[in-house]
């Protein structure tokens, strides 16, 4: 603290007024603000010199390129300390937390999202020209010893940990295909961020600005789009996933044009090699220096590890594919997302048969009746098709009523499952009710489970119960 305010005072030349230590992350780095009169900086302190020197001559390499990054101001002669410009308090991370918690990011939220994806091209491509990489730390370069590093910390500080049972050769054996596989890739020299994800990223004016690159290298592009698109706590919709690889293809265009075959089966294995280094880092933190944030970031991880090996298995890697899905499937990890997960249900029903039961001790929720909607079942020619059939459909719709019905639907319903999700609530019911609960009520259920199914990270289960139909979108 003592050498904080001493650098302080040397560089503005006045006693700081304030001065508090913010909260600290994953690193041994402490960091400071501290108020003078009329100007507030950073302080930070770091035991390791070799990191301090990364991060400083990286950032000024940054400035002069012009990336948006903290101009390092005054550094300390032992460089065991450095002052760097203050960027405030607002992380991408905490900026876009409602759509991280809801499952369901505003345009706004993914507006900041593609931003900060789209500035990564020109970080890697520019930032990376002429960067002297022998800065870097540990090393400067992406290459079999640091993967190994990282397959190894997943295998002794995750793995092991969790008590699964494996043999070590196999593994190794995998391990050293994967290796050989990454290496293939090769995109001069471009700059890996190492740790790009939505913590490093600070929100000025809603303009991203990139901080904590000090463990960044020569190496493959591949690496901090995955780490970007998949970390764990970020709780991306597969579509909201294909428009940021979108956005970051786009931008990347500028630098290099990647057949899209290739890139994707590339970026697969970035993926799998990135998730196991992050396991790999949530079991030190977390089992070793039992730091709860870690520990409570693995399920988001292992749930990132079951949605990859079951969308695409990796055959490549057998031994590999037959351990993850063993660690995917161990009871301590099985589910524990979707213990968590809303499960919104949506009844059509005839209102003579009565209103459905809530099973789930909720309490019902929301009934909605539709006989204020032109009846189709007036007519003999609707009288054998429901709500589900083009013939009622194009009836409904081409009377207006029931789209400005499910239009007042939609707004209280979008309203609802999302701060039930925000308050981690578990179950929420729909209901729409007609005469005979076969047209009408079918049409709205359906469209509203649909709706739901697209737009919010849930479970939604329709029932037509009329029909006898059940369905599990």
């Amino acid at each position: 603290m003592k050498e904080i305010e001493k650098l302080f005072e040397q560089y503005t030349r006045q006693k700081p007024v304030e001065i508090y230590e913010l909260p600290s992350s994953g690193s041994n780095r402490r960091y400071f603000r501290i108020k003078g009169d009329g100007i507030t900086l950073i302080g930070a302190a770091g035991t390791s010199v070799e990191e301090n020197v990364a991060f400083i001559e990286i950032g000024r390499h940054f400035m002069l390129k012009g990336l948006p990054v903290p101009k390092v101001l005054c550094v300390s002669e032992n460089k065991e300390y450095y002052l760097q410009e203050d960027l405030g308090d607002v992380t991408l991370f905490n900026h876009v937390a409602a759509g991280r918690e809801s499952g369901h990011y505003s345009d706004y939220e993914k507006s900041l999202l593609k931003k900060t994806i789209a500035a990564l091209p020109k970080i890697q491509f520019e930032g990376g020209r002429g960067l002297d990489y022998s800065v870097c730390f540990p090393q400067p370069e992406f290459d079999a010893r640091m993967i190994f590093f990282d397959l190894n910390y997943f295998k002794y500080c995750f793995l092991k940990a969790t008590g699964l049972e494996f043999s070590e050769i196999k593994l190794q054996d995998d391990f050293h295909k994967l290796s050989l596989d990454l290496l293939k890739t090769s995109s001069g020299d471009t700059f890996l961020y190492r740790d790009f994800q939505a913590r490093n990223v600070m929100l000025v004016d809603d303009e991203p600005y990139f901080i904590d690159f000090q463990g960044g290298r020569k190496g493959p592009f591949y690496y901090d789009l995955a780490s970007f698109v998949w970390q764990a706590k970020a709780n991306y919709s597969q579509e909201l996933k294909e428009e940021l690889i979108s956005t970051y293809r786009e931008a990347l265009r500028k630098y290099i044009d990647v057949p899209a075959e290739e890139f994707y089966k590339t970026l697969r294995i970035f993926v799998l090699f990135r998730t196991m280094q992050v396991l790999g880092a949530y079991g030190f933190r977390g089992y070793f220096e039992k730091k709860p944030h870690f520990l409570q970031s693995v399920p988001f991880a292992i749930d990132n590890l079951r949605k990859l090996i079951k969308e695409a298995p990796f055959t490549e890697y057998p031994y590999l594919q037959e351990i993850m899905e063993k660690l995917t499937n161990m009871r301590q990890f099985s589910d524990l997302r979707e213990e968590k997960k809303l499960v919104v249900r949506i009844f059509s029903f005839a209102y003579k048969k009565g209103i459905p039961q809530d099973e789930s001790g909720n309490g019902g929720g929301y009934v909605f009746d539709c006989r204020a909607i032109e009846n189709p079942g007036k007519y003999d020619h609707y009288k054998h098709f429901t709500g589900l059939d083009k013939e009622v459909i194009e009836f409904l719709e081409e009377d207006g009523g029931v789209l400005k019905f499910l239009d007042n639907v939609y707004e209280l319903a979008d309203a609802h499952v999302k701060r039930y999700i925000e308050r981690k609530f578990t179950n929420l019911m729909f209901c729409f009710g007609c005469t005979g609960g076969q047209h009408r009520s079918v049409y709205c259920a359906q469209h509203l489970a649909e709706r739901i199914a697209k737009k919010f990270n849930v479970t939604v289960k329709l029932v037509h119960r009329e029909q006898g139909i059940e369905q599990e979108l």
